[in-house]
C-alpha cells in the first residue's frame, strides 16, 4: 500500500503504462484475471475487496509482485486512505442471483455506495472510472437482441431489481458525476461471462453445470431450457475492460462487451454433459421469478469504437473451465 501511494503521477493521456490502477472487487472472479492482465501491462494495481464473494486464493500467486498489493475494504464505505490512483476499475457487487439475493439490501448498497465513493476518489485524484455494469439492466428484454440505445424491462420490486436496479443507479451516478464535475467514466454492459476461478457455489449457469456434471449429479435446469444466453470467456472480457480504458476521454460508453453467440440453456448443458462424460441427465425445475427469456448483446459500437468482439468459441472457453474445475471441484 505504501509503494502504491507513494509514486509520482503518471501522464493521463491514452493508454497509461507503469500507472496506479485501483480494481474494486479485485479478487474476484472477473477482477483477479483483471488484475493479472494488468500487471502483465506494466501496472501498479492496488486490488481492494471485502470478500463476501471474493477469494485470497484468487490472487494469491500475483501476492509476490511488488507492483501487486491487496487492501480488504468494503466499498460502502469511503476509502479513507491517501491514495493517489489513476485509474479505476470498479468492479465490486456479487454477480450472481444466489450471491446478490442473499443479501439484496447490501447488494443494493455495495452498487450505489460504492459507485458514489469511487466516483469521490476520482473527483479528488483525477482518475478514470471504468463502471463495471450489466446486461441485467436490460431486464427481461423485449428487444433483440440489445444494443445500448434499448432501455429496457426491468421490475423495480422483484427478487432481482437489488441488483437490476442497483447497476442502473450506479450508470445515473455516473452520468451525473461526469456532466456535473466533469469526471472521465467509462461505463461497459457484461453480458454472461465464464471461465477458470469461478466459485464452484455461486449458481451462474455455467459453473452450475459443470459442477453437477464432475460430480455424477443431474444437470438442473431451471424452466423448459428453451431460454438463451451470450457466454463471453474471461481473457476476452478483460481484453474489452483494457481496450475501453485507454479510449478518449469523450467516449464514455455504455458499451455492450459479450459473446454473440446465442445458446439454449439446454444446448450449453449437453455440452457439458457431452464434455464430462458420466451419468449425468437432465432435469427440469421451475423457472424463477423475472429469469429473463433471451439474452443476446448487440456489439456494433464495440466493433466500432474499440475494434472489440469476443475470440473465444463456447467449446474452447468450456475446454479450459472444465480442465480448470476438475482440479478444484470435490467429486
Amino acid at each position: 500500500m505504501t509503494a502504491f501511494a507513494a509514486r509520482g503521477r503518471a501522464t493521463l493521456t491514452g493508454a497509461i503504462h507503469g500507472s496506479r490502477v485501483l480494481v474494486t472487487g479485485g479478487a474476484g472472479f472477473l477482477g483477479s484475471h483483471l488484475c493479472e492482465r494488468l500487471l502483465a501491462d506494466g501496472h501498479e494495481v492496488l486490488a481492494v475487496d471485502n470478500f463476501y464473494t471474493g477469494s485470497r486464493d484468487n490472487v494469491t500467486h500475483l501476492m509476490e509482485n511488488p507492483r501487486f498489493s491487496v487492501l480488504e475494504h468494503d466499498v460502502t464505505k469511503p476509502l479513507g486512505l491517501d491514495v493517489e490512483v489513476d485509474q479505476i476499475f470498479n468492479l465490486a457487487c456479487p454477480a450472481s442471483p444466489p450471491h446478490y439475493q442473499r443479501d439484496p439490501i447490501k447488494t443494493t448498497l455495495t452498487s450505489v455506495l460504492g459507485v458514489y465513493n469511487m466516483l469521490e476518489l476520482a473527483r479528488r485524484t483525477g482518475a478514470k472510472i471504468l463502471q463495471a455494469s450489466t446486461s441485467e439492466v436490460y431486464g427481461d428484454p423485449s428487444m433483440h437482441p440489445q444494443p445500448e440505445s434499448y432501455w429496457g424491462n426491468v421490475n423495480p420490486i422483484g427478487i432481482r431489481s437489488c441488483y437490476d436496479e442497483g447497476k442502473r443507479v450506479a450508470e445515473t451516478l455516473l452520468f451525473d458525476f461526469h456532466r456535473q464535475y466533469g469526471i472521465r467514466i467509462k461505463v461497459v454492459r457484461i453480458f454472461n461471462t465464464y471461465g477458470p476461478r469461478m466459485d464452484p457455489e455461486d449458481g451462474r449457469v455455467v459453473s452450475n453445470f459443470i459442477v453437477q456434471a464432475l460430480r455424477g449429479q443431474d444437470l438442473t435446469i431451471y424452466g423448459d431450457g428453451t431460454q438463451t444466453r451470450s457466454f463471453c470467456f474471461v481473457d476476452d472480457l478483460v481484453e474489452g475492460f483494457v481496450r475501453f480504458m485507454a479510449t478518449s476521454d469523450d467516449v464514455t460508453g455504455p458499451i455492450n462487451l459479450g459473446n454473440t453467440g446465442e445458446f439454449t440453456v439446454a444446448e450449453l448443458a449437453e455440452k457439458v454433459i457431452a464434455k464430462v462424460g458420466g451419468p449425468s441427465r437432465i432435469v427440469y425445475r421451475d423457472l424463477p421469478s423475472d429469469d429473463p427469456k433471451v439474452r443476446k448483446p448487440d456489439i456494433t459500437k464495440a466493433r466500432a469504437v474499440l475494434g472489440w468482439e469476443a475470440k473465444v468459441a463456447l467449446d474452447e472457453g468450456l475446454d479450459k473451465t472444465i480442465a480448470y474445475f476438475a482440479k478444484v471441484v470435490t467429486p
